[in-house]
């Protein structure tokens, strides 16, 4: 399918051929009729984007705070690449769109294929022949409104939804400050609604077309005669102001409270500066209100992506129903958006409706789909009958995402004997930008990908919860498999693997999970100095996680959350140190309040042959502290280990220091694992220790919730017999 993404490094507008998204749970495939470009918000994106890396960095000091901390805690090279992997991306473009409903997720209900849809959301609604959207960002468009018309809905919404945040009433005055695209919505929904409606602008062309939009006045922000002019209209000065501009300036908030009557309103809708005076404000006794975006809802992952509304009763108008509302007031012809829809250009000329609206030459454009909709299946044949490299490792890769771009897609573009032939993302549109980053022959679906006859291996990054249903199906299909951690975020995903594997068995599969922290240099020096021991072990580790919002998609229950999603590193960091299977587990967890989200725990493990790990997670510390601390004590021996930096051995009074960069065992990890597959040799790790850390830690979760401790299953164990030190481990202490 065809679709617009911008280049992040020079602000380039692109029309790529990329993979459909596949069907999802919670949400629904739509093959899109119409998109709206915003000239606002799309355009500023891409005009910051076109700045050189000082320009980004003097519009974005927050993010230039953001990559000066990770360089503080993970190295200025880590920064660096961080950088670099985060502009060597394509973007979607696009948030609001319309089409034909072309597949419903079985989870879901109220949903026909065929119907007509108008659909919301940056990464969702993009503008792309075909988009996944969930439920609550897809509504119905009435008989009467036209799918080009629709397509403007998330917009009119965000409109809509600023006019609630003024609670204007009927017959009250407002003022809408920046004529643009939302501002003109603002102004014909007011006037819709019984109000007397003043427009302000910089532009005189914008303000000559204000009052066709149903603004009883309009004046230009410079005329001197503004102030009086409004009072004149107004009588007793406006009740309230709606801020459409966008600016770094807080002109607009002060022109604000020049107009407004005493105690009068607010609302800010478009990005402007905030610095308003104090006297303006104070003097009048102001209310200043934010409006997000189009609703209660916007930037919930449960309201978006689970699907989980809010009760009528407490929340009228969500984000959904404001969309609802907007198509209703198209279909009652309460306002007319007829003017909007003039600038008309097919999908594969969108760099050239971009260029039409940074010269302000129109309020928006809309991108037509019709004449790319019979070219799409003859291109996926296209990609899917690509010769084929011969004589190396033919790969596939799932998944293209900070971590991935960042740490295994590098080391894959360098690795000898190893063909990058396919890559595959949940949208389809990062797919492209990992093809051409790191030369992938071709894009496809991922369960194109897993199927390909072609692929000898697949390398999985994806979402958490996606990990085992794609390793299942490739472990069938005969793959060679790595899959970054967790291998499944539940015990009937890991049953589910393990059939999978079992089914798999008589093929000799290959199953490799990313524990990289067992592969690190310091960590193999740990497991040599305590080589041949005859006691037990005590392990401690103290994990600085730092905090993230209860809202962050790892703390997700739908996707196993920090603890299943990243802890498991630690437990099967300390699982390969001790070298013996793990047998019970308690586990407890600080109370959350408000902020947290079970993600401030202490763990301790108990081993087969008598050692114990004492293993602490935190997310209420400082983040300048470093990461990750190890210690392990054991025969009179300790090994202290500072974020794989710093590595500390201590016998006999005898302290022996090993300084380094920092390194995580990423690279030796996957290097290991293309070795393995190319010489058809077993994974790294066994696949009965992968379950059994899997096992582990889905009984920290249980024991945490429980409060009691957990013991693993016999048949997780390693073996019967308690040996610990097995065949990968002395492969990797030779190496």
């Amino acid at each position: 399918m065809k679709a617009t993404l911008e280049d992040l490094k020079t602000g380039a507008i692109l029309c790529c051929e990329v993979p459909e998204p596949e069907l999802r749970p919670g949400g629904i495939l739509v093959r899109t009729a119409f998109s709206a470009i915003s000239a606002g918000t799309e355009c500023a994106k891409v005009e910051a984007a076109e700045k050189g890396l000082l320009g980004k960095a003097v519009a974005r000091p927050d993010l230039v705070k953001q990559v000066v901390d990770f360089a503080r805690t993970n190295g200025i090279k880590a920064a660096y690449n961080k950088v670099k992997s985060r502009l060597d991306t394509l973007a979607p473009m696009g948030y609001s769109c319309s089409g034909t409903l072309i597949a419903v997720a079985p989870d879901l209900s109220g949903f026909q294929i065929g119907e007509r849809v108008a659909c919301a959301g940056g990464g969702y609604a993009n503008h792309a022949e075909v988009n996944w959207i969930p439920a609550n960002l897809t509504v119905h468009i009435p008989d009467g409104v036209s799918l080009e018309a629709a397509s403007l809905t998330t917009i009119g919404a965000i409109a809509m939804q600023g006019l609630r945040q003024a609670e204007l009433k009927f017959g009250e005055s407002v003022v809408v400050i920046g004529a643009g695209l939302v501002g003109i919505l603002t102004i014909a929904l007011a006037r819709a609604a019984g109000c007397r409606v003043i427009a302000v602008d910089l532009d005189e062309s914008r303000v000559a077309k204000a009052g066709s939009f149903g603004a009883h006045l309009a004046v230009l922000a410079s005329d001197p005669r503004l102030s009086a002019a409004v009072q004149d209209f107004s009588r007793y000065g406006v009740d309230a102001a709606i801020v459409t501009a966008a600016t770094r300036s807080a002109e607009p908030l002060e022109l604000a409270a020049r107009v407004l009557r005493d105690r009068g309103r607010i609302v800010v809708v478009g990005d402007v500066g905030m610095g308003v005076s104090r006297p303006n404000m104070y003097n009048k006794e102001l209310t200043v209100t934010m409006s997000r975006s189009y609703g209660p809802g916007r930037y919930d992952l449960s309201y978006e992506e689970g699907g989980n509304d809010y009760p009528v009763g407490y929340v009228r108008w969500t984000e959904r129903r404001n969309m609802e509302a907007f198509l209703d007031c198209l279909a009652s012809q309460s306002i007319d958006i007829t003017p909007l829809l003039e600038h008309r250009y097919p999908i594969n000329e969108s760099g050239q409706a971009y260029e039409l609206l940074k010269s302000r030459g129109a309020y928006t454009a809309i991108l037509d789909y019709g004449i790319c909709s019979e070219g799409h299946a003859s291109a996926t044949t296209r990609m899917l009958t690509k010769t084929r490299l011969s004589g190396s490792l033919r790969l596939g890769c799932i998944g293209a995402g900070g971590f991935a771009r960042s740490y295994i897609l590098p080391a894959l573009k360098i690795a000898d004997h190893v063909s990058l032939e396919a890559v595959a993302t949940a949208s389809g549109i990062t797919a492209e930008s990992a093809r051409r980053n790191f030369g992938f022959a071709r894009t496809l679906t991922a369960s194109e990908l897993v199927r390909d006859s072609g692929l000898d291996a697949v390398f999985i990054a994806s979402r958490h919860s996606s990990h085992a249903a794609y390793v299942s199906e490739a472990l069938r299909q005969g793959k060679l498999v790595f899959v970054e951690k967790p291998l499944a975020i539940d015990r009937k995903q890991l049953e589910l693997v393990r059939q999978a594997y079992r089914e798999a068995n008589q093929n000799g599969p290959f199953l490799m999970v990313g524990f990289n922290r067992r592969f690190a240099p310091a960590t193999i020096k740990v497991f040599q100095f305590f080589a041949n021991r005859q006691e037990p072990m005590m392990v401690h580790a103290r994990i600085n996680a730092g905090y993230l919002p209860r809202d962050h998609w790892t703390q997700q229950s739908a996707e196993g959350g920090r603890i299943i999603g990243e802890f498991c590193h630690f437990v099967d960091w300390a699982r390969h140190v001790v070298g013996f299977p793990i047998r019970s587990v308690s586990a407890a967890a600080l109370p959350d309040g408000s902020r947290y989200c079970r993600d401030n725990v202490a763990v301790n493990l108990v081993f087969t042959d008598g050692s114990f790990a004492n293993l602490l997670y935190l997310a209420n510390g400082d983040p300048t502290v470093p990461k990750e601390y190890f210690e392990v004590f054991c025969e009179g021996g300790i090994a202290r280990l500072h974020d794989f930096e710093l590595l500390q051995t201590v016998r006999n009074g005898k302290t022996k220091q090993t300084k380094s960069v920092r390194d995580k065992g990423h690279r030796r990890e996957l290097q290991l694992t293309l070795q393995a597959m190319i010489a058809g040799r077993a994974a790294p790790i066994p696949i009965e220790e992968i379950v059994e850390v899997s096992e582990a830690t889905f009984a920290v979760a249980e024991a945490i919730a429980s409060g009691k401790p957990v013991t693993i299953p016999e048949s997780s164990l390693l073996d019967a017999n308690g040996s610990g030190v097995n065949r990968s481990e002395q492969e990797i202490v030779s190496a």
